[in-house]
């Protein structure tokens, strides 16, 4: 079922349309990163300085440069980190679109959609980066102590947190709340387990970007799956 669901997901990728919204995911992805790339170089430019004087040595013009161009690799790793709170700001924008077309495809059959009001589409999106965020910031500060368990860790921490998010979202499109949790605690070790495998790629830099759009469209399908069994 969970790799049906991942295979449907990224099969339905190469569909007409399909491409623009993965397009248009990656953009907005990538935007942020590099708007926070581009505040870190401001901060950079405020607090260390271009030339540096050494005893012996003298003067070195090319400090500040040297960081800059060191913190777009830190940026490349931080990326790793931060994709999973991006991940989270996006869900909302495409999880309707990617859903509308995975469903049209896949299961025409289905009667009109939920409509979700703007106040709760907005809150469900804040409220999940803020937790996502806020889990992920303080997983940084234990990650230096259990370094050999680091990467069991992020997998185990964002496999919960997009899992039971992404899963409640797609829900929510066809159930009221109260059914898409009981829905979610009846399969929490299967979507647990299908947002560790989503988990992967958000430790791969670039690659990670398209986590969002694969993320909506392989959880339409395993919600489906789920709800049908």
């Amino acid at each position: 079922m969970i790799f049906t669901a991942i295979g449907r997901g990224l099969s339905d990728l190469f569909r007409p349309g399909a491409m623009k919204v993965l397009l248009k995911g990656i953009g907005l992805a990538l935007a942020l990163l590099i708007a926070l790339w581009l505040g870190l170089l401001w901060l950079i430019g405020l607090f260390v300085p271009e030339t540096v004087t050494l005893p012996w040595v003298g003067e070195i013009g090319w400090i500040g440069s040297a960081v800059g161009f060191a913190s777009f690799g830190v940026m490349l790793i931080a990326s790793v980190f931060l994709m999973a709170p991006v991940t989270s700001i996006f869900t909302g924008f495409f999880l309707e679109e990617v859903a509308e077309m995975v469903e049209g495809v896949h299961y025409p059959q289905l009667p009109a959609v939920r409509s979700l009001s703007l106040a709760e589409s907005l809150g469900d999106t804040l409220r999940f980066f803020g937790v996502i965020l806020g889990a992920n910031l303080l997983a940084l500060v234990i990650y230096p102590f259990v370094i050999p368990l680091a990467p069991l860790l992020f997998l185990g921490l964002n496999g919960y947190l997009l899992g039971r998010e992404y899963f409640q979202m797609a829900a929510q499109r066809r159930m009221h709340r109260p059914e898409a949790r009981a829905l979610y605690d009846a399969n929490r070790g299967t979507v647990w387990l299908t947002g560790a495998l989503l988990a992967l790629p958000l430790s791969i830099p670039i690659v990670n970007l398209a986590v969002p759009v694969v993320g909506a469209a392989v959880f339409t399908h395993l919600f489906h799956a789920l709800r049908g069994r």
